[in-house]
């Protein structure tokens, strides 16, 4: 370019890309057309006068996160950067990052179904701003007593000022019977008859293991000793896995008060959120088995996950 065109060239670019101002506009205070200004921005793009650079927050990983939802045709996959290796300090960061994605994409028409797990507990206490939309509590109450799916629940009416539908029984009783007495409880059937309206849902993922899941460490020692044996590879919303994703049998399942696999493979969009490397083995039983169309969790859980679908 010659003095007067790079002249020219450097006010287009200022114009366009630094002020905000459209091709047209620019043509018009120039005096020139239209195509020429197209002309002279590609110009400044090949001349090295304009250098576009893309810079994506520390926090996230777009690169895996990317792989991830082309490779399980996940609707949203959101990848956490962390170097952290203190489960603690994962949790918090997987549970941001899926805070921010509920208050981007939950509206005031869905209906939100919400379990329960300590990274949904450290996704919830992130929660700045959440649609007003009912909020629908998925499993019966447990964790402990200063962090628990009822003070889950409290703190999402807080943010959204939300009409919210907890359930206020355990998620896993004695017997069957009474299970059946619960399910009459008008409380209960508040929130289990709306189970088929949920239209987003935030769901954590268990590995079967005592500090991966817990209705693992919540059942007593009878009832880990009748599934011994049994191939059970996670729990989502108490339901049991195999490694393929299929749901497991068992007499157990007939004692929670929770939301029933082919009730959560309806809903339109599932977040799985859970992180941590011995998670993946659970995470892929869960995509597999069609219980979460979504994706939230960290590089050494995505790792994990591409190298098993590699293999």
């Amino acid at each position: 370019m010659g003095p007067a065109e790079l002249v020219q060239a450097i006010t287009v670019a200022r114009a366009y890309f630094l002020a905000g101002q459209s091709k047209v506009d620019i043509a018009a205070e120039l005096g020139i057309s239209r195509y020429k200004v197209a002309r002279i921005l590609d110009a400044c793009l090949a001349e090295g006068i304009v250098r576009i650079e893309i810079s994506a927050p520390d926090t996230v990983n777009p690169e895996l996160s990317q792989q991830l939802q082309k490779r399980f045709a996940l609707k949203h996959a959101l990848v956490v950067s962390s170097t952290h290796t203190d489960t603690p300090t994962l949790r918090r960061a997987v549970g941001s990052a899926a805070a921010a994605l509920l208050s981007e994409i939950v509206s005031e028409e869905d209906v939100l179904g919400v379990a329960w797990g300590r990274t949904l507990d450290a996704m919830a206490a992130a929660l700045t701003t959440l649609a007003r939309c009912p909020i629908v509590q998925m499993t019966g109450a447990t964790g402990a007593v200063n962090a628990n799916s009822i003070n889950l629940m409290r703190r999402l009416a807080e943010v959204s000022g939300s009409a919210v539908f907890p359930i206020y029984a355990p998620l896993l009783v004695s017997d069957e019977v009474t299970v059946e007495a619960l399910h009459r409880q008008p409380g209960i059937v508040a929130a289990t008859s709306r189970f088929g309206q949920i239209t987003k849902a935030a769901v954590a993922v268990g590995s079967w293991d005592f500090e991966g899941s817990q209705l693992y460490s919540a059942m007593a020692k009878e009832d880990l000793a009748r599934l011994r044996g049994v191939p059970v590879a996670a729990e989502v919303c108490s339901i049991l896995l195999d490694e393929a994703g299929t749901p497991v049998d068992t007499e157990i399942n007939r004692r929670t008060i929770a939301v029933r696999a082919e009730t959560l493979r309806r809903i339109p969009e599932v977040i799985a959120v859970a992180g941590g490397e011995s998670k993946a083995g659970a995470i892929l039983a869960v995509l597999r088995g069609g219980l979460a169309t979504s994706l939230v969790t960290d590089e050494a859980a995505a790792g994990r996950l591409l190298a098993s679908v590699d293999d």
